[in-house]
């Protein structure tokens, strides 16, 4: 009930300025009793993944705080786990506003948000400062500008810098809204990435004496033959997890909607299916030998146990909290 009033608020404003909004309050409040406006306590369901252990098994996925700034107030929230990021080496505005449309009718976003965030120093520096104990996850990303020949200087750039604060650390390699990005899921370039990332966490596990998992994020849009592809490199090249999915260029179910034919990718209910398709073709890929954390249109308890059934051993919402609310945590791991 008090979600639906807030949310009834903040749909007044765009997209944007309704998440930069929520962002500065989450930011101001997520340390201090204020909390109580969105405290709740969610039921202990404990897992184990990718050799961390999970209070629940329900996360928030990356892309709502960029620059890790409300980690202690998703906390609060009862999330097990919470993704910051996609984070870049240097800051970067992102694509040109407008950028972010919801889509009502169909329990949506559209987002040609473009990594706007302000730089893995500055991340790092919210990180630190937030004192957090729990199950943090630190999702990286190229610079616009940084030609796809040298992504990977980028992504090992920001490996270093937040090994040795992060739980896991996630490489996004299918946002839709950075030009070139997608192309390094597709065989040499996936190949020759994992591989140099792979060398970089066997150097930082040392310098640390901690091993901090890698998993990869990829996209909806794949086919069953780019799937298996996809799987065996990972396998190849003994990465510890893989995230499906990002959001989807298809506009299937939206076209008539308005904003429904707007660039960028599409996220919420629309990608549901989709998205649990890839998981189960990942999960006959990879024969359980690593984890596939679920996440694409997950808006009810049910929805989570899809994706579970499908192979996921974790999940991760985004568009369905922004539309339900903290009350959909705990449905999820309810139902799980």
């Amino acid at each position: 009930m008090f979600y639906s009033a807030i949310r009834k608020m903040l749909f007044q404003m765009d997209g944007e300025s309704a998440h930069d909004f929520t962002i500065k309050a989450l930011k101001n409040t997520g340390a201090t009793p204020l909390n109580i406006a969105y405290k709740q306590r969610v039921p202990q369901k404990p897992v184990q993944v990718m050799g961390i252990h999970f209070p629940n098994p329900c996360g928030l996925a990356a892309g709502l705080d960029k620059n890790g700034e409300c980690i202690r107030a998703f906390d609060a929230m009862g999330f097990g786990f919470v993704e910051v990021g996609t984070v870049t080496p240097r800051p970067q505005p992102g694509n040109d506003k407008p950028r972010l449309f919801r889509l009502p009718e169909a329990d949506a976003i559209i987002n040609r948000m473009g990594f706007n965030n302000k730089g893995v120093d500055y991340l790092v520096d919210q990180v630190r400062k937030a004192k957090f104990t729990g199950v943090l996850g630190i999702n990286i990303g190229k610079n616009k500008d940084t030609p796809e020949e040298n992504a990977k200087d980028d992504y090992i750039h920001c490996m270093q810098k937040v090994y040795n604060i992060a739980s896991y650390i996630t490489v996004n390699i299918s946002s839709p809204n950075t030009p070139g990005l997608r192309a390094l899921q597709y065989g040499d370039a996936l190949n020759t990435l994992l591989a140099a990332l792979k060398e970089e966490q066997t150097n930082l596990a040392k310098k640390y004496d901690k091993y901090v998992p890698i998993a990869v994020k990829i996209a909806p849009d794949l086919t069953a033959e780019e799937v298996e592809s996809i799987a065996q490199c990972l396998i190849d090249n003994d990465i510890d997890g893989v995230i499906a999915t990002n959001t989807t260029l298809s506009r299937e179910g939206v076209e008539q909607l308005e904003h429904g034919n707007e660039m960028g990718g599409l996220s919420g209910q629309p990608v549901k299916d989709k998205s649990t398709e890839v998981i189960r073709l990942l999960a006959n890929a990879l024969n359980d030998k690593l984890p596939i954390i679920g996440v694409g249109g997950i808006a009810s308890g049910q929805d989570a146990k899809e994706k579970i059934a499908a192979g996921a051993k974790l999940v991760q919402v985004y568009t369905g909290f922004i539309y339900q609310g903290p009350e959909l945590i705990k449905d999820i791991v309810k139902s799980l």
